[in-house]
């Protein structure tokens, strides 16, 4: 695949990294937007290998970081799930302005969670595949809860989150609880792709049954297997980028 360096705006102007991968040889098919996990980035392993599975099947993928993360101006202690779903609006407008609206929108793990928020106002969307996400945002509360006290006493606090200190403000916590996310996947409106592996043991694998048992039809669900929540076996992501971008085909080609 090849692969080019982009940027965009967000909501407060600031500037967020973005990357967008195409087939090699021939114009993508279709576009599709991906939202990383919580606390990641663009970069991580998986995120790539499944892109590059996608790209293999003739679709462009825009991978960018949500702000305060990876590449990304901005300040993680300033973004909740909200801003993050904004991000997600503006990183379409993007693909719209400058190539081909996205028709496929991909979100792993809090990603997961926020493409299934964003899809309903974003009319270009045609399919949306959700890989080891939870089914309310708030499942993210257990990462923090240990300081959660402090949290709200303080208004904030320093929390390690995958060996990596972020600060999380108490904002962050009571927009969690603002998004109703049954109403909204069931609202969803597109054709829904549900990846998990059972033994996730980060994100259970009753949140998958709870978002499939919200969304309507057309749905379908892919078991991931013995994946870990991070697909970080090359072979587990890219299986999952191959049969994302065969199931997505019946509803993204014209």
């Amino acid at each position: 695949m090849k692969s080019t360096k982009l940027q965009f705006t967000n909501a407060n102007g600031e500037k967020l990294a973005a990357r967008l991968d195409s087939p090699k040889d021939t114009d993508p098919k279709a576009y599709a937007l991906f939202a990383h996990c919580f606390t990641c980035s663009k970069n991580l392993a998986a995120v790539g290998h499944i892109s590059r599975a996608l790209t293999g099947a003739g679709y462009g993928v825009l991978r960018f970081d949500f702000t305060g993360l990876g590449e990304s101006e901005g300040q993680f202690g300033d973004t909740n799930f909200s801003s993050n779903l904004l991000d997600l609006e503006h990183a379409a407008q993007l693909l719209a302005e400058t190539r081909q609206a996205p028709k496929l929108l991909i979100g792993h793990s809090l990603g997961g969670a926020a493409v299934l928020n964003a899809a309903g106002k974003l009319e270009s969307i045609r399919a949306v595949a959700t890989i080891g996400a939870p089914a309310h945002p708030v499942h993210v509360k257990h990462l923090v809860q240990e300081q959660e006290e402090e949290i709200r006493d303080r208004g904030q606090a320093t929390v390690c989150i995958g060996g990596r200190p972020f600060e999380i403000r108490e904002h962050f916590l009571d927009d969690l609880l603002a998004h109703d996310a049954a109403r909204n996947i069931g609202r969803l409106g597109k054709a829904l792709l549900v990846c998990h592996a059972p033994f996730d043991q980060i994100v259970g694998i009753d949140n998958a049954a709870d978002i499939f048992q919200a969304a309507k039809h057309p749905k379908s669900f892919l078991s991931l297997d013995n994946a870990d929540h991070l697909l970080s076996r090359a072979e587990d992501a890219r299986y999952a980028g191959a049969m994302i971008a065969s199931w997505a085909a019946r509803y993204t080609d014209d």
